[in-house]
């Protein structure tokens, strides 16, 4: 078997993030107001839906390396120029953009999230064998280019609303994780 590079340790990634924690019960919901925020919020980011996936997922790789071991087409790549050029990694930034805005387009639907991250999640752990870290990982990097490139629009406490709609996406994900049998899904990577 081919020895794949372990997923970086989390520690530090998020800032004042504990890492470990167990598993809540639930996700924690989101009140109206709460996801009107998102709604308002995401409009304007998917009109640039391509470039900001594009953004996200460059960052995501140039910082964390060992998560393009799951892209044939880059997994060699360094220079980010290289990457984004890339027609694989142009794909999968729209297909991230697009299960974000299946979830905000459905917020008012709890089954319906639940079932496309279920879906998303299931892919990741059966197909392709993705650490699960990786989603939390993602996460983080999603609400910094977010942060960085629609500063007008994500003030302090639209992003805490954005962190916890993060927290329930990585919730779910990690849901179909566990329920295909995918041991260990704390987000310490040894």
């Amino acid at each position: 078997s081919t020895h794949r590079p372990q997923p970086p340790n989390m520690l530090g990634v998020r800032r004042g993030e504990v890492e470990c924690e167990d598993r809540p019960e639930r996700a924690e919901p989101l009140s109206d107001a709460e996801r009107e925020i998102i709604q308002d919020t995401w409009g304007h980011v998917y009109k640039n839906c391509e470039d900001v996936g594009v953004s996200v997922l460059i960052r995501f790789f140039v910082n964390f390396p060992s998560a393009k071991q799951y892209f044939s087409q880059f997994q060699d790549m360094e220079d980010p120029e290289e990457m984004e050029r890339s027609s694989q990694l142009r794909q999968h930034a729209c297909r991230v953009m697009n299960a974000i805005n299946s979830v905000v387009e459905n917020l008012h639907d709890p089954e319906k999230v639940s079932s496309v991250l279920a879906l998303v999640g299931k892919a990741h752990a059966i197909k392709h064998k993705v650490e699960p870290v990786y989603f939390k990982i993602l996460s983080g990097v999603i609400l910094e280019v977010l942060a960085e490139d629609f500063p007008e629009f994500f003030t302090a406490e639209v992003q805490v609303v954005w962190s916890k709609l993060m927290g329930a996406l990585y919730w779910h994900v990690t849901g179909a994780y566990t329920e295909v049998g995918w041991l260990q899904v704390s987000s310490s990577a040894v």
